[in-house]
């Protein structure tokens, strides 16, 4: 949990309370609104996925290690109970070393490109063996440039915040961790922060088409531009020049430490927006913002591109608990709920998806780490009594 949890301002989420519970549902995703006010030739990074002759489309699972085919197991448990017409296509991603780089196995590449999405657990990188992170990799090889995550409370788990409902979107591809390093001699080592117009133009321009979907009525760019002029300089200026294509939903800009700061006082300013960010300040600043509403045990991620997009459970693998059947599947579950609404099955997202919140509410069937002592067959089970 946040240190900075501390800084909550009690008596502002009081006034608030009354008028955001009226305005909002208790639950993490309302049903997606789609306004399409946006041409559907012109959206960036549009499911191209297609039915099969069964009726069925296929997607790409990866298991991943520890808890992972543990939570995959609930995941398709209750696709099954809930008819998805979905068919998975099961490959392993455990990463080759080929001319001195790490890569996936070309097999993996192939269903991922093939089926255009893939569902994935979480994945622990070996140590010590060469390998670089196998979900940098990912990103990588399949050109992943933007990650969506979504941060809203969830009835029945209660955090010091109440009514949290943002959406962070960070840039995916380069940044701080573009991994151009070299030491310029000894002891001085030099980092090079990437950034490109046509990367933060890929990203800002899906963040407004993301609002426009989820009807968020504004996007707002998070920056250290006054440090970094010239690199975070480069990433305002696009963000300004996309707005322009955009005159229906209010724009503008914030510091990272004013957001940071305002944020963890009170979150509720930020529900009508979807914050937009370069690699790093993402990654720190969605993690902060999972620990507002309970956890990565409770918060989904997307990994869109143009071609192919990934969702996963960010949370780490687990070892010591895998196979004791102590798992928490949320995480899975609410990325799977992302995944159909990526794929258009939004009637069976908001079924599976009101089940779930059900048996959270209820709080009687979940996990040790939600406080509860079921086992994560057990939480599935509940889940697919409640659809």
């Amino acid at each position: 949990m946040l240190a900075t949890r501390s800084l909550a301002a009690p008596a502002r989420q009081c006034l608030r309370q009354a008028v955001a519970a009226q305005r909002r549902a208790p639950a993490f995703f309302q049903t997606q609104k789609r306004f399409y006010s946006i041409p559907e030739q012109d959206k960036v990074a549009k499911f191209k996925g297609t039915k099969g002759n069964d009726g069925k489309f296929t997607v790409t699972l990866i298991e991943g290690d520890g808890i992972g085919p543990e939570i995959s197991q609930s995941v398709k448990d209750i696709f099954a109970a809930a008819n998805v017409p979905i068919k998975w296509e099961a490959v392993d991603v455990t990463p080759r070393l080929k001319d001195g780089r790490t890569v996936i196995p070309e097999e993996a590449i192939d269903s991922v490109t093939r089926n255009y999405v893939a569902l994935k657990g979480p994945l622990a990188t070996p140590v010590g063996k060469g390998h670089v992170s196998l979900n940098l990799t990912l990103r990588r090889t399949f050109n992943l440039f933007a990650n969506v995550r979504p941060c809203k409370s969830i009835a029945g788990y209660k955090t010091p915040y109440d009514n949290v409902d943002t959406v962070l979107i960070r840039e995916n591809t380069e940044g701080e961790y573009s991994g151009i390093e070299h030491v310029v001699v000894d002891g001085v080592v030099q980092s090079i922060k990437l950034i490109t117009r046509e990367a933060s133009e890929r990203v800002l321009r899906f963040a407004f088409q993301h609002a426009d979907a989820v009807g968020k009525r504004k996007v707002r760019a998070v920056h250290k531009a006054t440090i970094m002029k010239m690199s975070d300089g480069l990433f305002l200026n696009t963000a300004r020049d996309v707005a322009k294509e955009f005159p229906h939903i209010e724009f503008d800009a914030e510091l990272l430490d004013n957001t940071c700061l305002k944020i963890v006082t009170d979150p509720i300013p930020y529900n009508d927006k979807v914050l937009v960010m370069p690699n790093l300040y993402g990654d720190i600043l969605s993690d902060m913002c999972a620990g507002l509403i309970g956890g990565l045990g409770l918060t989904p991620s997307g990994n869109i591109g143009d071609e192919c997009s990934i969702f996963e459970a960010v949370h780490g693998s687990a070892p010591d608990i895998a196979g004791k059947g102590l798992a928490n599947p949320t995480a899975l579950l609410l990325s799977s709920i992302m995944m159909l609404q990526h794929m258009g099955l939004n009637e069976f997202a908001d079924r599976i998806q009101n089940a779930i919140f059900a048996v959270l509410a209820e709080g009687k069937t979940i996990t040790g780490d939600l406080g509860g002592k079921a086992k994560t067959s057990e939480y599935a089970e509940a889940v697919m009594k409640k659809l």
